[in-house]
């Protein structure tokens, strides 16, 4: 396109000029002398022209006079027409028009040369729009070559040259048609700055609207683009419509002209254009307007373009920024191809760590904001679908971007493994919220997972930098940071075997480092490996060595790693020969020749020949041991025949702790020892006989091994040993004479009543099992065994518990002990000595298996309403005497079952899905549900719990406390086991069969099957199956327990079911949830309660399940109902509430403080709120309030559910700013206001409108927000200061009263400081909206707060210290809003409507911010002369 330019140098033509000047007298001197100049000059051919021209270089001949004559002019004006007729028009025309050209510049200046220029460039554009002129190479150099001369135009003839070439704008559809455009900004420019033009300015505008208006070919499209850089003289509105128009046309251009065209663009965003608009014009076309086009062909150009990006952003690190930038502030903008540009841009060093931030917070911020949305009751369902569609937008974006990496992107794929790595680092410690499926999302660790494993498979080249990352980072990382990377190494063993074959060696370097890894890192790490050992069997001898080493080191956690390692090692060999060796792979990749020699079959034997490490675990520590025993029964789990080897193992190590012919034949005493003053447990007696029990089990035949025997015979069978049992206790737990030695032995008998409390564990779940087949007759055998071995439980608990108290005990190493129970409010030092067993019994993992725990459950059941009946009997027969020892039994069965129910349902979450035991110890966790119920009915409707009680004996009062234990413990068995399911898609039939427990032979089907009509019918609409099961459970069992636990005065009971009916409620429908909400209403309207957490329970319900904005509807009803009952300064307190009966003297303080929590909580809300609010501003500001579909925008609906939440959140804190409170309470409640005051500022910040826009209406809310905040918040909270300063001084002998000081000396000042912060928001926003929005604020005289000496304060009267300070302040303000009223009279038109567009202002201008420093400054110079300091605070 610029060969003339090159071919034709301006200084080579006036070189030329010069020597054709130079012989010109020459020439006169032998061919003119005799010429008459009247006479009109010989006229030259075309030919002769051209000849002349050729000529010219060497003879430097002057112009002949025809050529300088205007005569001659259309002469040559025809030579042009007729080469146009000529076969070869092209070549004759650029020849006659070069030479022509070449000669006209020889004397640039001469006037009528300049004339024929301007007539020669006009007829050949006449010519090329009517197409005599062939468009091709030779029509570009002439085109060229007129460009070069353009300023020796005459300037009033460019107008008529840029007319001809924007005349016909529409008809250019091939590239040749657009040649004629590359005279156009330069004859623009030529116009603009020429005096001879008239008004050139407006007539360059002119022609740029024209170009705008025409309708532009995507040939015309990419030919603007490339000459937009030489329009320097348009303006940045110009250039953002210029730059709207091309991304509306670059849909229709070709693909292969988009790369050079998004070059172009990234020039102009270089030469002056604005950069974001260019970035985000070219993502949101690759990203959106592209997206549906997933050819192989556009996958080429994409890469091409992010290759044009990268170079781009190297040469002008600005774009990088603007690229960072757009993606920080503007979420919308995030689609695949932004990711691909991010990646892309992480390429150069400068940006890398600034991109990965971008990126996964993008992806976090996402994620957190759908979870905070989903939970948030008060937010819009259009507001949560729009969160849930940006999190899987952002989502997908993500998998797209790396699931088409593999086409013309290969630069971007170190930036997708790094990506890859700072997603699973970014997993949050102890975060078990995930998202769930039906959600449709991933959590960050999985996509990383994915991101990693896609490019695993589609790029060989990062396999390597892959596993080395996985390496580095397992090794330097910290554990919890590890186990995702560990978690991502074991998909990729599982998935892609045979290509991870070829990096064994970096995994065997890695487990080199196995003794000094962390013990759980260690493990996992070797569990990851064991899929590749099945086809390495020099992996597996290489981990068999190091285990050995690891052996032998002093860390107990290194050896348990390895201890784990060894039995995981022999799972998998067996797990091999029982299932193929190839049986687990499912991946598409085939191993190559030499990775299939090298997967030969594993060692024959593998247990045997680690029986010498086995060997060794049994002289380790127990915990070693406890691990070694449980391995042995998954062992035995996969493969059964293992069973008489395992037996023949342990044996000897069983004959040292075993002695037939002692009278007690276990010697437990030498499964403890001491060892410099301290006890420690050497051998856990009760793991090895559990796993020896559980082989039994297993074994389907029914082979019974000498140490069965043992156990059976000793514990089961024999009545006599369980006496020597009993003996042996009482001789271990026995005492001596010296204090020192009493307490080791005190605490070794301890260790001992332990291992044999689990032992008794084992027993029991061997007589659970039995009971489970057991005839009649058999089972009473069992029930009688069962008993004993229950009192025996219990005995060694209460004697465990003791010795805990006095000394502690440590069990090996300390196992992590599991929630406990929380303690009833006004339990006795003698109930929690009791109840410590049950929290001693989750600190160590119980040896019964579910199926066991429900047999025995089942039993306490049936042998419970035996005893009832006998209870029944003998009251009649005034004979109740004779059945205490057997109510004693039964409550010690229940008591027990109940524990091990709890410890069972508690341990079950952390049993990972793919361990062995977990269907074996835990089978079907949810049968326990029907049980546990139908015993909370019958403990409740018990005999115990009769209205006949007049004799209230010890013996009596013990038996409904124990009852009123064993229920607080069955709901709470229910309330875990709810929780798990409610959790888990595996355990949603739980529900379903706790509703359909009948409840006949409980006698209370009147009560609890009633269903009222309402609620019946909105049952009865639901659609889906489980949300109705849940509604029913409600309706027909839980609700009736509550009321009737209400009416029996168990508060603790109650509690729980609030618990639980709150967790279901919440997963209820909205109408369903404020039916319950309404029924919690009428209980707290009903009941008078004088419990202060079940009365706090109660309210938390009725605020809880009613959906928004009635919860704080309910709340500011409560606050009223408090306010009278807590009184104020001017009234006096009563002692129940008359509309709530729950609100009385004793329920106040606890309702008070759930209260001052709940408004903490909206406040957490409303700062989420109003930091997505400023996200939606800028966008918000560019489209329309309604979209496409005519609802409101997201930022307007959030906007508005902002202030409706604001304005109730006032509404309920006006009840307490009037309220007596203690002074923990008000300093929290000062605490809560000064938050809210900030809130309110940044909501008023947004609504002011930045430098260059226009300043909208304040909306009705928001001005009834501020209206309201003014009348009922902010004068009635100065009082409630200076009411507390009052008491204060009045106050200051009490104790602790300088302690309150200095905490008031902070959380004062920060209160004053945030309300006139939004005062004074409100007052810029009033100026600017021309509203007077403090027309109802009223400056108090609290704001001149003083904090006193207390030592030195001497009591005075009340108004002496309230004086008014600030009357210039108050009437500033007056002054204003004056002003504000009569602007708002007659400017209001200046000021645009809320209703033509979008509420939503940003942030306010960086002069605001200097202003707000001075402000701030000031206020405090101004603090610092009011509060003095106490004496304790001044001394250093």
């Amino acid at each position: 396109m610029r060969n003339a330019r090159e071919n034709q140098n301006p200084k080579t033509a006036l070189t030329q000029g010069t020597c054709s000047c130079r012989s010109a007298d020459q020439t006169m001197t032998t061919t003119g002398e005799g010429t008459d100049t009247s006479n009109p000059p010989p006229p030259l051919t075309d030919e002769a022209i051209v000849r002349l021209a050729q000529q010219q270089p060497q003879t430097c001949a002057p112009l002949p006079p025809f050529l300088l004559s205007p005569t001659s002019h259309p002469t040559l004006i025809s030579f042009l027409h007729s080469r146009c007729n000529s076969p070869s028009p092209s070549l004759a025309v650029s020849e006659y028009l070069s030479s022509l050209v070449s000669l006209i510049s020889l004397t640039p200046q001469n006037p009528s040369l300049s004339t024929l220029l301007s007539t020669l460039l006009l007829s050949y554009l006449d010519l090329f729009d009517s197409r005599k002129i062939p468009r091709d190479r030779n029509s570009s150099k002439i085109i060229d070559l007129f460009a070069l001369h353009l300023e020796n135009l005459p300037k009033n003839d460019l107008t008529s040259v840029v007319d001809s070439i924007v005349s016909d704008l529409s008809q250019i559809i091939d590239p040749e048609d657009a040649q004629l455009l590359d005279l156009l900004p330069r004859s623009l420019d030529l116009i603009r700055s020429a005096e001879e033009v008239e008004r050139g300015g407006d007539y360059v505008d002119s022609v740029i609207e024209r170009i705008l208006m025409a309708d532009w070919s995507k040939v015309l499209l990419v030919k603007i683009v490339s000459l937009l850089r030489e329009f320097s003289f348009l303006d940045k509105i110009r250039a953002r419509e210029f730059l709207e128009k091309v991304f509306v046309g670059m849909k229709g251009v070709d693909l292969q002209d988009l790369p050079s065209l998004v070059y172009q663009l990234l020039i102009l965003a270089s030469k002056g254009f604005s950069k974001r608009d260019v970035i985000e014009g070219i993502v949101g076309f690759f990203g959106s307007k592209m997206g549906s086009k997933v050819t192989s062909i556009v996958r080429q150009v994409e890469g091409t373009v992010l290759l044009h990006v990268n170079f781009a952003v190297k040469q002008d690190p600005s774009l990088g920024h603007e690229v960072l930038g757009l993606v920080r502030s503007d979420l919308s903008a995030f689609n695949h191809f932004t990711v691909m540009v991010m990646l892309s841009v992480a390429r150069v060093r400068r940006f890398n760590e600034n991109s990965m931030a971008v990126l996964k917070m993008a992806l976090v911020t996402a994620h957190r904001d759908y979870k905070f949305a989903r939970d948030c009751k008060w937010l819009p369902d259009n507001l949560k679908e729009e969160f849930l569609q940006s999190a899987k937008t952002v989502e997908k974006a993500v998998l797209r971007a790396i699931n088409e990496s593999n086409y013309g992107r290969e630069h971007i794929v170190p930036s997708i493994v790094q990506f890859g790595f700072v997603l699973l680092e970014s997993a949050e410690e102890g975060n078990s919220e995930e998202l769930g499926d039906s959600d449709g999302l991933m959590d960050i660790v999985e996509l990383g997972i994915q991101t990693l494993k896609t490019l695993f498979e589609v790029h060989d080249m990062a396999r390597n930098e892959i596993i080395e990352q996985c390496k580095f980072r397992i090794l330097s990382l910290k554990p919890e940071q590890s186990m995702p990377i560990i978690k991502l190494l074991g998909y990729l063993v599982q998935s892609y075997p045979y290509p991870m074959l070829e990096h064994v060696a970096r995994l065997k370097e890695l487990l080199d480092y196995f003794t000094f890894m962390h013990g759980k890192i260690a493990t996992s790490l070797v569990t990851a490996l064991l899929p590749l050992i099945k086809f390495s069997r020099d992996l597996q001898d290489y981990t068999i060595l190091v285990v050995r080493k690891a052996m032998f080191k002093r860390e107990d956690t290194v050896r348990l790693a390895a201890t784990n390692a060894i039995i995981d090692l022999i799972l998998v060999e067996k797990q091999s020969k029982r299932d193929g060796p190839f049986s687990f792979q499912e991946s598409s990749s085939q191993a190559s020749c030499s990775q299939q020699a090298e997967t030969c079959g594993m060692g024959e034997g593998l247990f045997q020949e680690l029986s010498g490490l086995l060997r060794r675990c049994l002289s380790q520590q127990a915990n070693v041991k406890e691990v070694m025993y449980h391995g042995f029964v998954k062992l035995v789990l996969v493969d059964p025949s293992t069973a008489g080897s395992v037996f023949d193992f342990l044996l000897p190590h069983f004959l040292r702790f075993y002695s037939e012919d002692a009278d007690v034949q276990l010697g437990i005493s030498r499964c403890v020892k001491s060892e410099s003053g301290k006890v420690c447990l050497e051998e856990p007696l009760d793991c090895l006989l559990s796993c020896v029990s559980w082989i039994l089990l297993l074994q389907s035949h029914g082979r019974k091994s000498f140490v069965g025997r043992v156990i059976l015979q000793c514990f089961t069978k024999d009545p006599e040993a369980f006496e020597k049992w009993k003996f042996g206790r009482s001789g271990i737990l026995g005492q001596t004479q010296d204090a020192g030695s009493r307490s080791l032995e005190e605490e070794k008998g301890s260790y001992c009543a332990l291992i044999l409390s689990g032992i008794v564990e084992v027993v029991l779940n061997s007589v659970g099992t039995e009971l489970e087949k057991a005839t009649d007759v058999q089972k009473e055998d069992l029930e009688k065994e069962l008993i004993e071995f229950v009192n025996l439980y219990d005995s060694l608990e209460n004697d465990i518990c003791t010795a805990k108290q006095n000394n502690g005990i440590r069990r090996g190493t300390p196992k992590t002990t599991a929630h406990e129970i929380p303690d009833k409010a006004d339990r006795s030092t003698k109930e929690r000595h009791r109840l410590a067993p049950m929290k001693l019994s989750q600190e160590r993992t119980t040896f019964l298996a579910t199926s066991s725990i429900y047999q025995i459950l089942l039993t306490a059941l049936k042998l419970y309403k035996i005893e009832g009946s006998n209870i029944s009997t003998a009251s009649q027969n005034h004979s109740q005497s004779s059945l205490c020892k057997t109510s004693i039994h039964c409550s010690k069965l229940i008591s027990f079952v109940l524990k091990a129910s709890l410890c069972q349902i508690k341990s079950f979450p952390s049993v990972g899905k793919d361990n062995p035991l977990k269907t074996l110890v835990y089978g079907d966790i949810k049968v326990l549900g029907p049980p546990l119920l139908k015993l909370v009915w019958l403990l409740k409707s018990g005999p115990k719990f009769e209205a006949n009680q007049k004799k209230k004996d010890a013996k009596r009062r013990k038996g409904v406390e124990d009852e009123e234990e064993q229920i607080h413990l069955s709901l709470i068995c229910l309330k875990e086991l709810i929780t798990i399911s409610l959790h888990n898609p595996h355990l949603t039939g739980l529900i379903e069969d706790l509703e359909s427990v009948s409840t006949l032979e409980y006698h209370m089907e009147n009560g609890m099957n009633a269903c009222q009509n309402d609620e019946c019918e909105l049952i009865s609409g639901l659609q889906d199956q489980h949300t109705r099961t849940k509604a029913l459970f409600l309706e027909k069992r839980i609700k009736p327990l509550f009321s009737e636990l209400l009416a029996l005065s168990l508060f603790q009971e109650s509690e729980v079911l609030s618990d639980m009916i709150l967790m279901i409620g919440n997963k209820l429908p909205c109408k369903l949830r404020n039916y319950h909400g309404a029924w919690a209403i009428r209980i707290c309207k009903n009941n008078c309660i004088i419990n202060s957490k079940a009365a706090k329970s109660v309210v938390a319900l009725a605020i809880s399940l009613n959906s928004p904005p009635n919860d704080l509807i309910v709340a500011q009803d409560t606050a009223s109902e408090l306010l009278k009952v807590m009184g104020s300064e001017e009234r006096d307190p009563v002692e129940a509430s008359e509309m709530y009966p729950i609100i009385n003297h004793s329920t106040g303080t606890a309702i008070t403080s759930f209260l001052l929590q709940s408004i903490e909580s909206v406040i957490v809300d409303l700062d989420w709120a109003i930091t997505k609010l400023k996200a939606f501003s800028p966008v918000t500001r560019r489209i329309n309030c309604l979209d496409q579909d005519g609802e409101k925008a997201p930022g307007l609906t959030l906007e508005e559910v902002l202030y409706s939440r604001s304005e109730g959140l006032v509404k309920l804190l006006s009840s307490f700013v009037v309220m007596s409170l203690k002074d923990p309470q008000a300093e929290q409640l000062l605490r809560l206001a000064a938050r809210f005051y900030k809130h309110l500022a940044r909501m008023s910040k947004l609504r002011i409108a930045p430098k260059g826009c226009k300043q909208l209406l304040p909306g009705p809310k928001f001005q009834r927000l501020a209206e309201i905040t003014c009348k009922k918040l902010t004068g009635p909270l100065y009082n409630f200061v200076a009411l507390m300063q009052r008491n204060q001084q009045e106050n200051v002998q009490c104790r602790g009263i300088i302690s309150k000081i200095k905490r008031e000396n902070r959380c004062i000042p920060d209160l004053i400081f945030q309300i006139e912060d939004y005062e004074k928001y409100l007052i810029q926003l009033s100026k600017a909206s021309k509203v007077n929005l403090l027309r109802h604020a009223k400056r108090s005289t609290a704001r001149d707060f003083k904090i006193l000496d207390a030592k030195k304060i001497v009591r005075e009267e009340v108004t002496s210290n309230h004086e008014p300070n600030h009357i210039n302040s108050s009437a500033a303000q007056n002054e204003l809003c004056e002003e504000s009223e009569g602007e708002e009279e007659n400017g209001a038109e200046k000021v645009i409507s809320p209703e033509s567009s979008s509420p939503v202002a940003a942030e306010d201008s960086g002069s605001d911010g200097e202003d707000q420093n001075i402000i701030v400054k000031t206020k405090r110079a101004k603090m610092s002369k009011v509060v003095q300091d106490s004496d304790d605070e001044a001394s250093p």
